[in-house]
């Protein structure tokens, strides 16, 4: 038995698509393919799929993935991009077919481009780097947990956009399996506390690194 991961983009309105219906799609985009991926057994078998860190709803993506088995030894790669190509829905593009080097638990940090539509954005990021302390509340499946967001993102290096009407920075997050911190979380709290609509900014996952530092692959 032979892992494949597949790696694609999820973007416009494909940023939409819950990781429920993700399953759904990639399910029958797979079974579309005619590629020989692997089904798990018992009453109800299903092709064997595992994502890594899948995004909120309405983020979009540049390295989604997503595992699948064969019984192929040496699975043809490139022909499994290529069937998968063209089957695919709008939105979701598929980038890479590979074998995979790293498990998921593996993930220790993603990194996001946030862009804001807005002129209010500048002064709002400027707000943040003269705070002190930026406490967020994160709810998880134990209930809320408070973050301190100076502790992951000191300081937001930002650039405005051209006509100065908006602004974007990039930023590196912990995304590993017992702290995982999406940027919503800081937008919502630019939010709070200086009036940033969070619905203002754009959110996209550029990169994937495991718990050493390294590219995820």
């Amino acid at each position: 038995m032979t892992t494949v991961r597949i790696w694609f983009t999820k973007q416009n309105e494909a940023a939409y698509i819950s990781l429920l219906d993700l399953q759904r799609v990639m399910g029958r985009s797979l079974k579309r393919s005619g590629l020989p991926v692997w089904y798990t057994l018992g009453f109800n078998p299903h092709i064997y799929m595992t994502f890594a860190c899948p995004l909120p709803l309405g983020q979009e993506s540049l390295v989604e993935s997503v595992d699948v088995k064969t019984e192929q030894e040496a699975p043809d790669l490139a022909a499994w991009k290529t069937a998968l190509a063209r089957v695919m829905p709008a939105g979701i593009e598929i980038k890479k077919v590979d074998l995979p080097q790293k498990k998921a638990e593996e993930i220790g940090f993603a990194e996001y481009l946030v862009r804001y539509d807005t002129p209010a954005a500048a002064a709002a990021l400027e707000g943040y780097n003269a705070l002190a302390s930026a406490p967020a509340e994160k709810k998880s499946k134990r209930g809320m947990r408070s973050i301190e967001l100076k502790e992951h993102l000191p300081r937001i290096d930002y650039h405005i956009a051209e006509g100065g009407e908006g602004a974007a920075f990039s930023v590196r997050l912990p995304a590993s399996e017992t702290l995982n911190l999406n940027p919503a979380l800081l937008t919502g709290f630019l939010q709070q506390r200086f009036g940033l609509p969070a619905q203002a900014a754009g959110i996209l996952r550029t990169a994937l690194y495991a718990k050493d530092g390294a590219p995820f692959l």
